[in-house]
């Protein structure tokens, strides 16, 4: 595995993950630092007033804006998963583009990408089935999809054409097998073990998984989960990282 050029990494966060005057993440905080916002839809969480005053918050810092939609599960926040059949991610995945779309309109802001929540981002990446059902509607809106490298995320996407974004996560553990390890409840991430999963990454193109083992690792985006505790300083960690 090659080294990864950094003028062309991105650090994108999961944002507007909140209703109403419940909020879940640091999204104020973390806007001056990332490049990338993948905005929530309104399934796993979000609501129309969280979605516009995020949208509008990601132009005025000037970051992108994807679409993040999750499974219909708002009490689990979208970590537990559903049995779906193809259509039925496909239609869940375009109704929450949809109205995530309809904010972008209103503040003058082009859809980036579509990047999958929680547990549908992991049935996704096992099965091409689903996933093609995601690929679908990014190929109809023309926008690249994010999502892990060496898996049906990107093995779907590249045989329909359409643009693969890999992810790198720095506070999340990976497992032997790559594959991450998902936590009902979000904890703080060491933001120097962040940077330096970040800096190995870069230069060495492999991560350690949680046993140790060494991994390769394909990635052109960082992910930083808004609601870790200390999103702000794992992201600003992981900025330096790029920059030094």
């Amino acid at each position: 595995m090659t080294a990864q050029r950094r003028d062309n990494i991105s650090v994108n966060s999961d944002m507007g993950e909140a209703f109403g005057l419940h909020t879940f993440g640091n999204d104020p905080a973390l806007m001056p630092v990332i490049d990338v916002a993948n905005v929530a839809c309104g399934f796993h969480a979000g609501d129309p007033g969280v979605m516009d005053t995020t949208v509008a918050l990601a132009k005025a810092h000037g970051v992108r804006v994807g679409a993040h939609p999750g499974l219909p599960d708002l009490v689990g926040f979208g970590r537990r998963e559903m049995k779906l059949s193809p259509d039925e991610v496909e239609q869940l995945i375009r109704y929450q583009v949809g109205a995530l779309t309809g904010f972008l309109r209103k503040h003058d802001v082009p859809l980036n990408h579509i990047k999958p929540h929680g547990s549908l981002y992991g049935m996704l990446a096992r099965d091409e089935e689903l996933m093609l059902g995601a690929v679908k509607v990014a190929r109809d809106y023309n926008v690249p999809v994010f999502g892990l490298a060496g898996t049906a995320h990107q093995r779907v996407a590249e045989r329909e054409g359409v643009e693969f974004v890999g992810e790198l996560y720095v506070d999340l553990d990976y497992n032997a097998e790559g594959g991450l390890i998902i936590l009902r409840q979000p904890h703080e991430t060491d933001p120097a073990a962040a940077a330096e999963r970040a800096r190995r990454a870069i230069e060495t193109g492999t991560i350690l998984s949680i046993d140790g083992g060494e991994l390769a690792i394909d990635f052109g985006s960082i992910c930083v989960h808004s609601d870790t505790p200390n999103s702000a300083a794992v992201a600003t960690a992981v900025r330096a990282a790029l920059s030094a």
